[in-house]
């Protein structure tokens, strides 16, 4: 199938964080509290896919109030931190709307990934993504994690299900 066909089925994206909606860096201050980098545009992108009538969704090995923090302000539909196994966390969000995982698109950046990018009907991953990766996803992005590859996907998406120029009006763009 075409990556055109795959993005025109997407309902749902579904993300990973780190290396994906940040550079991968995890930094520590002396008092131990975690700070973590989020790129902007990639938080409008969210909001746009949002406005167009879909669902956002982020998948984390890990567990960072941070993160909680960052994906409530963007009012995220979908927060799960400390899933090993991903692809059982995106069956139950795609169980509760009502989906099949052909009408998911997921971007993640590691190998933990794999299994999840190889159930759904579109897989991304970064630029900088394990190399391993890029010759088994649909699409690897232009940006690297953490520098607007969220943003450029759902740009992409929106645009390839014409859906882009109805998002630039509402924005007066």
């Amino acid at each position: 199938m075409k990556i055109a066909q795959r993005m025109q089925r997407v309902r749902l994206i579904l993300s990973d964080v780190d290396g994906v909606m940040t550079d991968g860096g995890i930094t520590y201050d002396n008092q131990g509290i975690e700070t973590k980098t989020f790129h902007v545009r990639d938080g409008m992108g969210i909001k746009l896919w949002q406005k167009s009538g879909y669902k956002f969704g982020v998948i984390t090995a890990r567990s960072s109030h941070i993160v909680k923090v960052r994906m409530d302000e963007l009012k995220v539909d979908f927060i799960r931190q400390g899933s090993e196994e991903k692809l059982a966390a995106a069956t139950q969000i795609v169980n509760e709307l009502g989906l099949k995982l052909e009408d998911v698109c997921y971007i993640g950046d590691d190998l933990t990934d794999a299994p999840l990018l190889a159930a759904v009907g579109m897989s991304v991953t970064v630029a900088d993504g394990a190399s391993d990766l890029h010759s088994k996803v649909d699409l690897v992005t232009k940006a690297t994690g953490g520098q607007g590859a969220i943003r450029e996907l759902i740009e992409s998406i929106l645009k390839s299900q014409n859906r882009w120029d109805e998002i630039l009006q509402s924005w007066s763009v």
